[in-house]
């Protein structure tokens, strides 16, 4: 069964897809350069969901020898991918094409088929963020985080991938209007130029941003403070643990996370007691947060500080 991430990315690519091909068609019959970049970010984020795809897919195989703990983080791989080679490749085509129309700036021909291709784009594009925002909604589960928290603190790629791209989408959509809207009706030709140029700077923006905060799950990244409190909430209420020396977190994916704990048991506990206690506590935290795959107990010794 696909997660609801993948079935997020799977919404925005449907809608990629036909707004890429209504784009190009457009510029072949304006010549817009605003619309040629709004083409090319379309077919840019339409190529990033299919790699998404392939990251969820391949990151759903079982663990094996050579990969014991999953392969949960290929994910992250091909996020980075997603980031560093298409997002910034299609930025820069952006630029150049931009600059090239701001220093030899031609008319737009068949302008209202411009405008009706991007308010066409604008109803695909809104109807994909509206799926992934829902999305965020379920997860934060009615606290108060903000969208741009929600990123920072998110472990999934795919969700937050396809909600900054479908933001971005839409503010292109608005620059490529204002260019076009300038260009006709005030006769600034170079306006449609400069949009493409705004777009481009906001393709390499989202970018970095996808760039840097999937550089931090690649690296290993530790839960977030609201899961890790829960954790040692659950080591608190447990008796028999004496004293709480370290809690260790990694991700190993989206819906996987490794637990490492060095803790301190009650000296009277038996070999017994103590197996039967770390069995409870794994039982407990996986209660706690249904993403722990893996929880490693080390007791600590009576000197170790």
């Amino acid at each position: 069964m696909a997660s609801q991430s993948a079935k997020v990315v799977h919404a925005a690519l449907a809608g990629n897809v036909v707004i890429a091909v209504a784009k190009f068609a457009a510029f072949g019959l304006t010549g817009s350069s605003a619309m040629l970049t709004e083409a090319i970010h379309s077919t840019v984020d339409t190529t990033d969901q299919v790699l998404l795809l392939i990251g969820e897919a391949r990151s759903q195989r079982a663990p094996d020898a050579n990969h014991p703990l999953g392969y949960g983080m290929e994910i992250y791989f091909w996020s980075f991918v997603v980031a560093v080679m298409v997002l910034m490749l299609g930025g820069v085509v952006s630029l150049y094409d931009g600059v090239t129309h701001i220093l030899k700036p031609e008319p737009l021909a068949s302008p209202f088929i411009g405008f009706g291709v991007l308010a066409f784009a604008a109803v695909f594009e809104g109807a994909s963020f509206a799926f992934g925002y829902r999305e965020y909604r379920r997860i934060v589960q009615g606290r108060r985080t903000r969208l741009w928290a929600f990123i920072k603190l998110s472990k999934d790629p795919s969700l937050y991938t396809t909600l900054l791209e479908d933001s971005a989408a839409l503010i292109g959509l608005v620059l490529a209007a204002i260019g076009q809207a300038a260009s006709v009706g005030l006769h600034i030709l170079w306006a449609d130029g400069a949009a493409s140029v705004a777009i481009g700077l906001l393709m390499t923006a989202v970018a970095a941003v996808l760039a840097n905060e999937t550089r931090s799950l690649i690296i290993g990244e530790g839960v977030t403070p609201l899961v890790l409190s829960r954790l040692r909430k659950v080591l608190e209420a447990e008796g028999r643990v004496a004293d709480i020396v370290e809690i260790s977190t990694l991700h190993l994916g989206p819906r996987s996370i490794l637990v490492a704990l060095t803790v301190r048991f009650r000296p009277d506990l038996t070999i017994a007691d103590v197996s039967q206690t770390i069995r409870d506590i794994t039982a407990a935290m996986q209660e706690a947060e249904d993403r722990i795959a893996y929880v490693y107990v080390r007791p600590a010794s009576v000197t170790e500080p």
